[in-house]
């Protein structure tokens, strides 16, 4: 039998390697004034981790890499599942 696949792991979790290869940089690049805060990123964060379309870092539903469309204070989770984390915004 092969390993366990944490399918409700970020990328950061299940892939260290790929986050740092991949979504570390691109975070970084993010301009400031589009940046969510640390605060609202984490519940974004943590709201798609109970989040049954998870499947390692990626929402099977939109097909985004979650670490980074929460990284935007912008984006919204085309499900609702942000709606808290934002402040009942979305």
């Amino acid at each position: 039998m092969g390993e366990e696949r944490c399918r409700r792991c970020l990328l950061k979790e299940a892939f260290p390697a790929d986050y740092e290869k991949y979504v570390a940089g691109m975070l970084k690049k993010v301009p400031a004034k589009s940046k969510a805060p640390d605060k609202v990123y984490e519940a974004r964060l943590a709201a798609c981790r109970l989040c049954e379309r998870l499947d390692n870092g990626t929402c099977m539903g939109c097909g985004c890499l979650v670490e980074l469309k929460a990284a935007y204070m912008k984006e919204a989770c085309p499900f609702g599942a942000w709606n808290k984390a934002d402040g009942g915004k979305n």
